[in-house]
């Protein structure tokens, strides 16, 4: 499968660019969407998707300051 909907934590790293310790990090944290499946870490695709397109836009910018 090429684009699977479900990646462990390589083809996820792979995918953001990131390096294998870098997503198991912030999976641990809570910092991308992220569940395990026995003691494995995985990411849906739609999810990471959505993550990054929130992570891209601006921050809301009220009276002056962002938020």
């Amino acid at each position: 499968m090429q684009n699977p909907e479900v990646m462990d934590i390589q083809t996820c790293a792979a995918y953001l660019g990131i390096s294998n310790d870098t997503l198991y990090r912030y999976a641990i944290k809570g910092l991308v969407p992220a569940f395990k499946l026995g003691n494995r870490w995985r990411f849906k695709r739609e999810l990471i998707d959505n993550w990054m397109r929130n992570q891209s836009r601006p921050k809301e910018v009220v009276n002056g300051s962002a938020k």
